[in-house]
């Protein structure tokens, strides 16, 4: 607690860049600040002031002051959700999803997470996977259910979901006869998906993926709504790649040859500091998403790995 103390009277002079207003602010006396900042001095080692005509913080000091601002903030954060879980007043745990979940998935997630954690009131909000990464890193977001691959550089990540996708086209496609099909059958069509802007890794890793077994396609059109996504396909304008079959007469779905075209995603969140339940609800989205019966948990999520991971390659 001393050290932390030391933290904030530091701060405050390098604030200030001055002894005297700084002791002001703190309410103490000049002569002990400035003896608990020399003490600070000797235990790292380091000059953090050079005191002349003008108070000025060494290079060592400018290091001291960034870092003392982020260990400051991690206390008092750990210190706030204890204070609140000894109360039984945990704060929302605000988490993201893909707009193309499921919404039988979204209703099971917050079915189960209620459940198993009902003093917890989960705040779910529909985000692409490059949204979520930034509100991680800014904290405005506890939890981000990711599409791999990502580059998750400081965040933790839960256990990985890995689906194969099938072919979603019109019922009236010549391709619709048959019970699956292998990528190459699907040269010389267009394709809907959404924006690389939503999910890089994943864009990129789904279409080296196509480019690699044989279909090129003809055009991408964007669609970042699952509705608009479906009205492109049943116009004519391309197929679409999706986990399972959809709940509408005018499209068939169709499983891809050898399933060499599968998508992965995992939570992942800050892990300074994180909100008490993110991990909870890591394992339980994993296990609401395996529940299908063809996705799979995978042990080890390398989300940062190059695309072909994730991918098959023939």
């Amino acid at each position: 607690m001393d050290h932390l103390r030391s933290l904030r009277y530091f701060l405050v002079v390098a604030d200030e860049l001055h002894f005297g207003r700084a002791a002001d602010r703190l309410g103490i006396a000049q002569p002990p600040l400035s003896q608990r900042v020399k003490r600070l001095e000797a235990e790292l080692g380091a000059k953090l002031f050079e005191r002349g005509r003008r108070v000025t913080l060494t290079e060592a000091g400018e290091v001291l002051r960034a870092e003392a601002r982020d260990v400051l903030s991690r206390w008092d954060r750990m210190t706030t959700l204890v204070a609140k879980a000894e109360r039984g007043e945990l704060d929302a745990l605000r988490a993201g999803v893909p707009p193309e979940l499921p919404g039988p998935v979204l209703a099971a997630i917050l079915t189960k997470f209620a459940g198993e954690c009902p003093t917890v009131r989960l705040d779910l909000q529909e985000l692409t996977t490059a949204e979520q990464t930034r509100l991680l890193a800014d904290r405005s977001l506890d939890a981000g259910l990711l599409q791999l691959p990502v580059d998750v550089v400081g965040l933790e990540l839960g256990p990985a979901i890995d689906t194969p996708l099938g072919v979603v086209l019109p019922r009236d496609s010549p391709l619709a006869r048959h019970s699956e099909l292998a990528l190459a059958d699907l040269a010389g069509e267009g394709l809907v998906h959404a924006p690389r802007a939503a999910a890089p890794g994943s864009y990129d890793a789904l279409l080296r993926t196509c480019w690699d077994h044989g279909f090129r396609p003809a055009a991408v059109r964007h669609a970042r709504n699952p509705e608009f996504a479906l009205g492109l396909v049943l116009a004519g304008h391309g197929v679409a790649f999706e986990p399972g079959p959809r709940k509408e007469p005018r499209v068939v779905w169709r499983p891809v040859t050898g399933e060499v075209l599968r998508s992965r995603m995992a939570f992942a969140w800050p892990p300074s500091s994180p909100h008490p339940q993110a991990a909870k609800l890591a394992e339980i989205a994993a296990g609401v998403l395996e529940d299908d019966g063809v996705s799979r948990i995978v042990p080890e999520p390398l989300a940062a790995r190059p695309w072909d991971v994730f991918y098959e390659r023939s």
